[in-house]
């Protein structure tokens, strides 16, 4: 719980237009960010490139995994 975790929380919280999205006869799914974008909205926001290399990552396969499971329950995006 550092300001810098805090700061790319917040940072997370306005990804959620920036999905890479693939679709395809069997159904689709959520692929992750645009990295190109969240890492131009982190340094419009001040952020260190070096944490948001670090911490977006992680972040970005929980959050992959996590969407892709409840599309594939049928549950859809809400």
């Amino acid at each position: 719980m550092t300001l810098e975790g805090w700061q790319v929380w917040d940072l997370v919280q306005r990804l959620g237009g920036q999905l890479r999205i693939a679709g395809g006869m069997s159904g689709g799914g959520v692929l992750g960010w645009d990295m190109a974008a969240a890492l131009q909205l982190g340094a419009a926001l001040g952020l260190s490139p070096l944490i948001l290399a670090e911490l977006l990552p992680p972040i970005e396969a929980v959050m992959v995994r996590k969407i892709n499971e409840t599309l594939q329950a049928g549950s859809g995006l809400t």
